[in-house]
């Protein structure tokens, strides 16, 4: 596909989403308030807890700040994969859109594109204003380093919610892969407390989950400065996640979307 071909579809769906955003601002409002209560929540959270308890060598609210707000950013952006497949199925739109020259997965990434762009705004606003609001010390973040384990984390997340939306068309059953990320992994990556205090054995599967290394590279880089030395390994496994899982998840993607051409069950749901 051309790249100006490109481009011009990723401005058709931007306008498209941007109309709709702008119809319907009461959401942002609300979406605004609920993140406020929640840094207001977290932050007595932390003064409850005390000064004694430094995850990491870093203050208990950062800690959670960053845990919270990059893996809710991260869970929201493979849920939109799977919701824009059920849509299509819904309104029964999936096996048009599925016939046109646009590969699939270039459909699916471009519909899902203005999600992922308005959740990164949602996601900079809670951690901007939590960390200025609340006067956490940021003042030697490497940001250079934030930037790569964010581009390497979005990669993540995009494999995987490919992944979803190729489960969802073979058997009708992605949400139950946002279900175990949005339920019970974030029991395993650091999201509230530091993975070393979990059971040895639950410390090991943490280990294969790339949102763990999401998570730590972050802080590292955000509230202590690391540099790319100490950031060597989270970006390393970030890295070795995004070439694993999504030549994985397109070839998945393919495979659902040829076997559900050839059964008739392309719009199922």
């Amino acid at each position: 596909m051309k790249l100006a071909g490109l481009l011009d579809k990723m401005a058709v769906i931007a306008r498209r989403d941007l109309l709709t955003a702008i119809r319907h601002r009461s959401s942002f409002l609300i979406t605004a308030a609920g993140a406020m209560a929640e840094l207001a929540a977290f932050f007595y959270l932390a003064r409850a807890i005390g000064p004694g308890f430094r995850p990491e060598g870093v203050d208990y609210f950062p800690f959670l700040l960053v845990g919270t707000g990059l893996y809710t950013f991260l869970v929201m952006g493979i849920n939109a994969f799977l919701v824009i497949v059920q849509e299509a199925q819904q309104t029964g739109t999936l096996e048009v859109l599925m016939t046109t020259a646009t590969p699939p997965a270039v459909l699916v990434f471009l519909s899902a594109l203005s999600a992922f762009a308005e959740n990164t705004l949602q996601l900079v606003l809670y951690l901007g204003v939590g960390l200025l609001l609340f006067r956490a010390p940021i003042e030697h973040a490497n940001i250079a380093g934030c930037l790569v384990v964010f581009l390497l984390s979005l990669t993540v997340a995009v494999a995987i919610g490919i992944l979803a939306a190729a489960l969802q068309i073979a058997i009708q059953k992605g949400s139950a892969l946002v279900w175990v990320l949005g339920s019970g992994a974030w029991f395993m990556t650091g999201t509230l407390f530091p993975v070393a205090s979990l059971p040895r054995p639950l410390q090991v599967v943490a280990q294969f989950i790339p949102i763990t290394y999401s998570l730590d590279g972050m802080r590292l880089a955000l509230l202590q400065g690391a540099d790319f030395s100490v950031l060597a390994r989270p970006i390393g496994m970030l890295l070795t996640s995004c070439l694993v899982l999504l030549p994985f998840s397109l070839l998945m993607l393919s495979y659902a979307l040829r076997r559900a051409r050839l059964a008739g069950t392309l719009s199922f749901y």
